[in-house]
């Protein structure tokens, strides 16, 4: 006779304790892929409602600039990772020498948080970048007219378009700003590219296909992408040259986003390094065998490299603030993008919105282009992001 039940003892996997630094969509959709494995996650972040709070399983609320916050909080974790650069160096640097893994490492980390440092990165190693100058202040700046049109951007502290200026006249100086900064000498722009580049902690190698770019040109904020990018051969072997390039000279595991320009003769410079995943590489979620979550995850815990494949092609479209609502969001036209076939919705779970927020994407994948390009245009006029509407 067969007992009634049987006591079975489970054997689980070592979990190991990962620290994310942030708590935006970024973190949100890492830790949606930690979810598949042996992961304990915590995460830091001054909002105890953002998007990643509800998804973590020790959260910790705390500003990821301050030393002794991130430093306390390094004390519960094996490892940690960021969600955006603007993270206490220092402090990670303390935990490194204590032992603690940091992806990507506080050198690689160092160089491109400031973004001086990083265009010295770029020449050091003959990777194509645009011509640039090192500003100290507003005098240096306003003595550089003979070095327009370019394009003035922080050092430190800039993010998704913030920190950015556009200078083509000498008219345009005076607006810039009063910090150090770098001054780069505007391109000619074709088209606007981008590669994540994933590197093992063995230096293993891993190189998504490229996207194309397209940004809205009042937010500077990517609007939609395409993947792959429509381009030709030769400009695609640059694109993957100088990427891998960039990833292996910042000798670091981790995920790495490439942002590129190609001009109108075939040159191809790098525009700037993100030292993470990147919104650049959301799509890979569904239309790749491997996403960029969960190429991260694999590194950090020491697994082989995913298959970085498209499975089809595919198109992402930012879902953003519409312009005279604020407060808490209403997603129009949910539903009826919800029924278009291979259109996958990521809300990101933010409590506001405003002109010009992400508050999530879209992504399309087909395997004919005509139709991605129907759907994603049906969804860019359909799915709004409102709220109250502003006084």
């Amino acid at each position: 006779m067969l007992p009634l039940f049987a006591i079975f003892t489970i054997q689980r996997t070592i979990m190991i304790r990962l620290g994310i630094l942030g708590g935006g969509q970024l973190g949100r959709m890492l830790l949606q892929q930690a979810a598949n494995y042996p992961v304990e996650t915590w995460v830091m972040e001054n909002d105890e409602n953002c998007p990643a709070a509800s998804l973590c399983d020790h959260f910790v609320k705390g500003d990821i600039r301050d030393f002794d916050a991130v430093l306390a909080f390094g004390q519960h974790v094996e490892s940690l990772t960021i969600e955006i650069e603007n993270v206490n160096l220092k402090a990670l640097e303390k935990l490194e020498a204590e032992g603690k893994r940091i992806y990507p490492n506080t050198r690689a980390l160092g160089i491109i948080q400031n973004k001086i440092l990083q265009k010295q990165f770029y020449r050091e190693h003959e990777i194509p970048t645009a011509a640039f100058k090192v500003l100290q202040g507003k005098d240096e700046l306003m003595a550089e007219g003979g070095f327009l049109p370019a394009v003035q951007k922080l050092a430190v502290g800039g993010y998704d378009g913030r920190g950015v200026l556009m200078m083509r006249t000498e008219e345009d100086l005076g607006k810039g700003f009063d910090e150090p900064s770098v001054l780069e000498k505007m391109i000619r722009v074709h088209k606007e590219l981008a590669i994540i580049v994933a590197i093992g902690p063995n230096r293993e190698q891993g190189l998504f296909p490229p996207v194309e770019m397209v940004f809205d040109p009042m937010l500077n904020l990517l609007d939609y992408q395409i993947c792959p990018a429509n381009i030709p051969e030769k400009i695609m072997w640059k694109a993957e040259a100088i990427s891998l390039s960039v990833a292996r000279n910042l000798k670091s595991p981790g995920v790495f986003a490439v942002e590129l320009l190609t001009d109108d003769v075939g040159n191809v410079y790098v525009n700037e390094t993100a030292p993470r995943v990147h919104n650049s590489g959301h799509h890979s979620i569904e239309g790749n065998y491997s996403s960029q979550f969960d190429m991260l995850l694999r590194i950090i815990l020491g697994y082989p490299l995913g298959n970085t494949d498209n499975i089809l092609p595919s198109m992402l479209l930012n879902l953003i603030g519409e312009h005279g609502y604020e407060g808490e969001p209403v997603y129009e036209g949910l539903e009826d993008v919800l029924k278009i076939e291979n259109a996958f919705v990521h809300i990101y779970g933010k409590r506001e919105t405003r002109p010009g927020r992400k508050m999530g994407h879209v992504t399309v994948i087909s395997s004919d282009k005509r139709d991605l390009q129907h759907k994603a245009n049906k969804i860019k006029h359909t799915l709004k992001v409102k709220g109250i509407i502003k006084k």
